[in-house]
């Protein structure tokens, strides 16, 4: 009998329950469409059978009593929230699994609040599923002794450097996800959090996360101008937590269409700014100049960046900015699909449209960008002056 991967409603990425709730008091009847998109030059056609289980099993999952005592416990969920939370599950019959020009093709509609949590089980399903066909003799051995090397590069590192794990949507495996979270939770004085919600309640670690592209996106289509829609965002995004989970990511449209809506009053409320395309050199440069010029401290500020990163490149940035603006490290895919030999598999999933009209995302990396309706790319650019 098979054996679900995924056995926790838990097990998944902070910020989804960060805007899950937000879309629970705010956004309550708001209907979204998702796609998922394969990045990398590679079939996963061989996929559909078993993930269509996989769907099923996920179904079946209830958040548990002792899963919503912990998640209580992180103090910025609130009681009708987590009420909710007791009774929820996931619907499989919102996900279409197909295949189109010999690619797996998913496509997932219904109510945002369910919508949501599909994304991250699913994405590390289908990456644990196509690693165990094409990597059958790789484990999580391997993986702990190609960390024990990669850390070494942090023997001589400033104390103020730290990194978090972003590596749950394209773990190799749960097994060495919960490998390499265990060794640095014992082992790594510089590592400070995990994103997964299941991990930091197995390991008493923080969990990381505020929100992502998604927020911005269905906002395109919450507002009456979309040239608000970022502003909006933001202000909602305060509304549901004034004083906590302050990061705001940046690229949904691109760094320069968002620092224009970024004004003194987000400026000043916000802890600070997530990097997840472009250059983040330049990036950086653009946060901390955005910032002097509204006569704002740096240093009281925080950028995270998040994309692609290896400890080498974290480090890297983290030398170009030390004493100039706090930063910390989201690295994923480096970290929990890192073994040797084996090659990392693109994938994501993203909202297509919110309430039957279309969403997309441009972002500061032009293969990033998603949206299948041309004319409403174009209104997007015209909205923001791009």
């Amino acid at each position: 009998m098979l054996k679900p991967i995924i056995s926790s409603l838990l097990d998944t990425d902070a910020y989804k329950l960060n805007m899950q709730q937000a879309i629970f008091h705010h956004y309550p009847d708001v209907e979204v469409s998702a796609e998922f998109h394969c990045r990398s030059d590679e079939s996963l056609a061989a996929l559909r059978e078993r993930l269509e289980f996989e769907i099923h099993a996920l179904a079946d999952l209830k958040f548990t009593e002792d899963e919503i005592t912990y998640l209580s416990s992180l103090g910025h969920y609130q009681v009708d929230y987590l009420e909710f939370l007791g009774s929820f599950s996931l619907k499989a019959n919102q996900v279409t699994v197909t295949i189109l020009d010999d690619q797996l093709a998913i496509r997932i509609d219904g109510s945002w609040l369910d919508v949501i949590l599909w994304e991250v089980p699913l994405l590390a399903i289908i990456c644990e599923l196509r690693c165990h066909i094409k990597y059958p003799n790789a484990n999580k051995s391997e993986a702990v002794e190609l960390l024990k090397e990669k850390l070494k590069a942090l023997d001589n590192v400033n104390e103020d450097f730290h990194f978090v794990d972003f590596g749950t949507r394209r773990r190799f495996s749960k097994a060495v996800h919960h490998a390499i979270v265990e060794h640095l939770t014992l082992h790594c004085p510089y590592f400070s959090g995990t994103s997964n919600l299941f991990l930091a309640k197995t390991h008493g670690i923080p969990a990381v996360g505020t929100q992502a592209h998604e927020w911005f996106q269905a906002h395109q289509q919450l507002t009456g101008e979309l040239a608000d829609s970022q502003q909006l965002a933001l202000n909602r995004w305060l509304q549901e937590y004034p004083d906590r989970l302050g990061i705001a990511l940046t690229d949904c449209i691109n760094m320069d269409a968002f620092l224009n809506d970024f004004n003194l009053h987000f400026s000043q409320k916000f802890a600070g700014l997530r990097h997840d395309s472009g250059d983040p050199i330049q990036w950086g440069e653009k946060a901390i100049r955005h910032y002097e010029s509204l006569n704002i401290n740096p240093m009281e500020k925080t950028l995270i960046f998040s994309d692609g990163l290896t400890l080498e490149k974290a480090l890297g940035m983290h030398a170009h900015f030390t004493g100039r603006i706090n930063t910390s490290f989201g690295i994923g895919t480096q970290l929990t699909c890192h073994l040797p030999n084996v090659e990392t598999l693109n994938i994501v999933i993203k909202l297509v449209t919110c309430n039957g009209k279309p969403v997309a995302k441009i972002s500061d990396e032009p293969g990033k960008s998603i949206c299948r309706d041309n004319s409403y790319l174009d209104a997007l650019r015209k909205a923001f002056n791009i």
